[in-house]
């Protein structure tokens, strides 16, 4: 794929993430509707049958409260995913559900673990990282609104509510994170704008003089550029009165 698609919106930005949520609300209401109880297909830590949880929790949710609280959070995310990393969306997403899966099936408590939240977790940590490490100005401010939006978060990676699976939380926490150093190298570079300069170099703002030509962030810039910044001068003079 071209790197100046990376940016560029298309229905699948919208289809996908909707696609989820009809299917996560889909399947609870099968479970409302018929008197069945999925949540035995929830990740049980450290026994055979619990990993099928692995790959199916986080499609089942306990209560409306708890799908509720799930779905904006996961279709904002998903939505972001497939905007601004499209090339590497699916393999967040698919390996995302497994590794933080298996990590909560290593380290979770004896009961059942449900519920898109660990997803959650991979996706808010890795667009904050991946935004951090890119450099780049549009992902930074990307990882700031998650931070703005989905920073309290972080507080549900503790054990302080017996009835969460801070456990589930923790594993996607840290499996974003991973997936934000695995996938460091793959910076997508938006299509640039006609009012975009074409080179730092050529502007005349300090403070754009710190990006190159694709938006990155530089941290040392060239002497001669600096040279250039405009400088002060105070003359004192003394009152003779």
């Amino acid at each position: 794929m071209n790197q100046n698609e990376h940016f560029k919106f298309s229905t699948r930005v919208v289809a996908y993430p909707l696609f989820f949520l009809l299917f996560i609300w889909m399947v609870f209401w099968f479970e409302a509707r018929f008197g069945f109880d999925f949540s035995e297909y929830g990740v049980y830590p450290q026994t055979l049958k619990g990993l099928r949880g692995v790959v199916l929790s986080p499609f089942v949710h306990g209560s409306l409260q708890h799908i509720y609280h799930n779905s904006i959070p996961s279709f904002v995310l998903l939505m972001a995913l497939f905007y601004f990393y499209r090339p590497i969306a699916w393999k967040v997403i698919v390996f995302g559900i497994l590794i933080s899966g298996f990590l909560t099936w290593c380290i979770g408590r004896p009961s059942y673990h449900i519920g898109a939240s660990s997803l959650i977790y991979v996706l808010v940590s890795f667009t904050f990282f991946k935004g951090v490490f890119s450099k780049y100005y549009r992902l930074v401010a990307l990882s700031l609104l998650v931070v703005f939006l989905y920073g309290s978060m972080i507080w549900y990676t503790l054990p302080i509510d017996e009835a969460v699976s801070w456990e589930g939380h923790l594993s996607g926490l840290v499996t974003g994170f991973l997936f934000a150093l695995i996938f460091r190298s793959k910076i997508a570079r938006p299509k640039r704008y006609a009012w975009e300069q074409d080179n730092y170099k050529e502007s005349d703002d300090p403070f754009l003089k710190h990006f190159d030509k694709d938006g990155n962030f530089i941290e040392h810039i060239p002497s001669e550029i600096e040279q250039e910044q405009p400088t002060i001068n105070y003359t004192f003079k003394e009152n003779k009165e």
